[in-house]
């Protein structure tokens, strides 16, 4: 993370650096912002990073057991 002075920057200057890396904007020295570059992303995108509930979803099934492939085949009644 990159800290810019608002006193010293640009918000051109905040929008080409927080491209690469977020940027903390500071005013006399104490945090006031935050910038996170959004190029490349669709709004879905946005949406979804934006989302507690998306979050809160993928959080309840990072806690869930995983099914091996072997699995996965046997419950679709595949013979791969």
């Amino acid at each position: 993370m990159k800290k810019l002075g608002i006193e010293q920057s640009t918000l051109e200057s905040c929008i080409a650096v927080a491209q690469q890396e977020r940027v903390i904007i500071t005013r006399d020295g104490n945090p006031v912002a935050l910038v996170v570059g959004l190029e490349g992303l669709n709004e879905g995108q946005i949406e979804l990073g934006a989302s507690g509930a998306f979050w809160e979803m993928m959080a309840e099934r990072r806690r869930q057991r995983s099914l091996t492939r072997e699995e996965l085949e046997q419950r679709i009644g595949g013979d791969s």
